[in-house]
């Protein structure tokens, strides 16, 4: 395959948890439909994350080890797993055993500092693109 398969799989695990995050901000206001759909879209987050960072790791088996960009590609790497952790630890805290419990004060922290790291590991992956040019295409003559 030509193109990178990670950057089109990430679209789907970031709407959900983001998404997710709203819903759960939303859920004082708007009670048991919004964090109902915050848990739904943590599952599907969580879900979608899998092969999103098989892809990704994949990828990084392509970098060089000397390549000036790896100390970019651990530090999105670790967001990731970051976000990945905090999203599932969430979802945990509002699990009473296979039903969906209105979520805590730490449940809904976890997800918006969850929301926080997506956010910097997809600055991150912006500048391994943009900046480092990982993924890209040399210009054809």
């Amino acid at each position: 395959m030509r193109h990178p398969l990670h950057p089109a799989l990430v679209h789907f695990p970031i709407a959900c948890w983001s998404l997710a995050t709203a819903a759960d901000l939303a859920s004082p206001v708007w009670g048991e439909p919004a964090w109902r759909l915050a848990g739904v879209l943590l599952v599907a987050g969580i879900g979608f994350s899998i092969p999103a960072m098989l892809a990704g790791f994949l990828e990084l088996t392509k970098v060089a080890e000397d390549n000036p960009a790896i100390k970019d590609v651990n530090r999105h790497m670790m967001m990731v797993m970051s976000a990945l952790t905090c999203y599932v630890v969430s979802l945990f805290l509002r699990l009473h055993g296979t039903e969906l419990i209105e979520p805590g004060l730490l449940a809904i922290g976890l997800s918006v500092l969850g929301f926080l790291c997506l956010g910097v590991a997809g600055w991150l992956g912006g500048k391994l693109v943009y900046g480092h040019r990982l993924g890209v295409s040399p210009p054809s003559a």
